[in-house]
Formats: C-alpha cells, sequence, structure tokens
C-alpha cells in the first residue's frame, strides 16, 4: 500500500516537473524533464533494490512494508533532494 503513495508523488512530481519546464521552456523541455525523472526513478530502484534485500530479512515482510517498500523508501530520499535542486529550487 505505501508503494502506491510512493508511485502517486513520483507522477505528481513528474507533472509538476513537466508543466514548470514547459511553461518555461517548451514542450520540448518538458519532456526532457520526464525522461530525466524517468531515468532517475528507473536506475535509482535498480540500485535500492538490492541493498533493501540486504537490510531487510524476507521473514520481515509483510502486507503493508516488503522488500519493494524499503527500496522505494530508500529512493525517495535522495532522489527528492535531486528533485529539490533541479526543479523546485529558483535558479535565480
Amino acid at each position: 500500500m505505501i508503494e502506491i503513495l510512493i508511485f502517486h508523488l513520483h507522477i505528481v512530481g513528474a507533472l509538476y516537473a513537466f508543466t514548470k519546464n514547459w511553461q518555461t521552456g517548451g514542450l520540448k523541455s518538458g519532456i526532457l524533464a520526464l525522461l530525466i525523472i524517468g531515468l532517475i526513478f528507473t536506475i535509482g530502484w535498480a540500485l535500492t533494490n538490492p541493498i533493501a534485500w540486504l537490510l531487510m530479512p524476507n521473514k520481515w515482510a509483510s502486507i503493508w512494508f516488503s522488500q519493494d517498500t524499503l527500496s522505494l523508501v530508500l529512493l525517495l530520499i535522495p532522489e527528492s533532494i535531486f528533485f529539490y535542486i533541479f526543479f523546485v529550487k529558483d535558479k535565480n
């Protein structure tokens, strides 16, 4: 269930980045922002998944919190810093 919340946060963040870059730089810039977010998400999830499987034994997994949830939570921390620096903070 927590995975769904994290995926929805990613969708909202991607829509925000697309809209902000689309308004300032055009459609090409908006699509590039979506591709960067998608690339960071896929590479980050591929890197945090083995870390989560090492940190959390399989017997601790439940319906609410599993190894995949832990990997998404571990990914959310650096991803939110990246998102803030590149998309939220004003460059002026």
